[in-house]
């Protein structure tokens, strides 16, 4: 196999708790632990919503910020000129800018000021009007993720992207167990070896977005072939919100990211039998045959 170097997402998401000074801190964070793109959300909720689930108490009134589930995401829902002045401050820091989009007015409006690569969460994989969007008007890649979604959905989005030729250099899909956390034993990593095998040949890239807890297992996804590494990050996995409990805190994501470059470095073949590292080793601990023999 042909490893490239890792590629890590900070998921920032709405971990930022809507107040725009802390998403400005999370990015000089992500960009000191050694991420290389930093990612929110973009909602239109009046659009994804129903007028029910809008005025629905939130599932979690502990996690909640508005009285019902769409003030909850109102208040953390940033604005187009905001998304724009995080680009510009991803740009200023050396950090790639990226956001998930939830539905087609935020496609729309998310594209309008070019980011490199937009993502396409689990949830909304199978909106086709959204896909149409990021496959025909959008110049970027298009990541997304294969949580919560059957065999034969998977087959039907990539299809969808190779009928306008759009799968081989714009598409990057994910791995994905859609769960906050997810127990190791439903994280599934050799889900990766079975896109690799069934669209590695189709799409540009194979992903992994993890929401397990810790950093053990995300060197054995990239082994895997997924070069692409997404994982959550807060600042405090204490705070209020439902994403936080499977996110990295700095400390994690500064592992994560010395781990992966590690990796990356190690997975090599020998350039020659016996390497000049071990040639003074050979001489003085290698076993030599008796002169009597």
């Amino acid at each position: 196999m042909n490893y490239l170097p890792p590629k890590i997402i900070a998921e920032i998401g709405c971990n930022h708790k809507g107040e725009f000074d802390i998403a400005i801190e999370l990015l000089d964070l992500a960009k000191q632990c050694g991420a290389d793109v930093a990612k929110f959300q973009k909602r239109n909720n009046i659009e994804l919503l129903t007028e029910e689930q809008y005025y629905a108490p939130h599932p979690n009134p502990a996690n909640s910020y508005g009285d019902t589930y769409g003030a909850h995401r109102e208040y953390l829902e940033f604005s187009v000129d905001q998304h724009k002045l995080l680009k510009q401050h991803c740009d200023i820091i050396g950090l790639e800018y990226s956001t998930s989009v939830w539905d087609v007015t935020s496609a729309q409006e998310m594209i309008t000021f070019n980011p490199s690569l937009l993502k396409v969460p689990s949830a909304c994989n199978n909106n086709f009007e959204m896909l149409e969007v990021l496959r025909d008007d959008f110049k970027g890649e298009v990541h997304l993720s294969f949580g919560m979604t059957n065999q034969c959905e998977e087959r039907e989005i990539v299809n969808f992207f190779e009928e306008k030729s759009q799968a081989k250099d714009r598409l990057v899909v994910y791995s994905c167990t859609s769960g906050y956390p997810v127990p190791f034993k439903d994280v599934c990593l050799l889900e990766i070896s079975r896109l690799i095998k069934e669209y590695g040949n189709r799409v540009k890239y194979v992903g992994f977005s993890g929401h397990h807890l810790g950093i053990a297992i995300d060197n054995a996804a990239y082994a895997l072939g997924a070069n692409w590494i997404e994982r959550h990050f807060t600042k405090d996995r204490t705070w209020k919100g439902t994403d936080h409990a499977a996110s990295l805190e700095p400390s994690g994501m500064r592992k994560l990211c010395r781990d992966l470059k590690a990796t990356y470095e190690a997975l090599s073949y020998k350039q020659e039998e016996i390497l000049d590292i071990e040639k003074v080793q050979r001489d003085k601990l290698k076993f030599k045959k008796s002169i009597n023999r």
